[in-house]
């Protein structure tokens, strides 16, 4: 049986998530990368219910980026979802990469969340 890199990444996410939960003091800001696009949430785990949410589809960014999947896009996405996440009242976040390697995108979108005000 070989093991994809989705297979991987699927179970790296699965065992960090047994771990990493979100509450309603500190929700979890979960990223999720396509080829194409990048998607961010901010979830409240004990309700089941997703507070704040933000990608590269959205309307708002409509004409701001070029292509959803480079980092310029992912440094847009980080700072609209902590422009959202400011003003639902969330401040404190649990940060859950989704199994990726910090680096390329799913840093700039942190360090862009981070510029934005939220605290990790």
């Amino acid at each position: 049986m070989s093991v994809t890199k989705e297979k991987a990444r699927k179970a790296r996410h699965f065992r960090v998530r047994k771990k990493v939960t979100g509450t309603s003091d500190s929700p979890r800001l979960n990223v999720f990368r396509s080829v194409k696009h990048i998607y961010a949430q901010v979830i409240d785990d004990r309700s089941g219910k997703t507070l704040v949410a933000a990608s590269s589809i959205d309307k708002e960014l409509k004409g701001k980026i070029s292509t959803g999947g480079n980092i310029e896009a992912a440094r847009t996405v980080g700072s609209l979802v902590a422009k959202r996440a400011l003003d639902q009242g969330v401040k404190k976040i649990v940060f859950d990469r989704g199994g990726y390697i910090y680096h390329g995108r799913i840093k700039a979108l942190a360090e862009a969340a981070r510029e934005g005000g939220l605290e990790f």
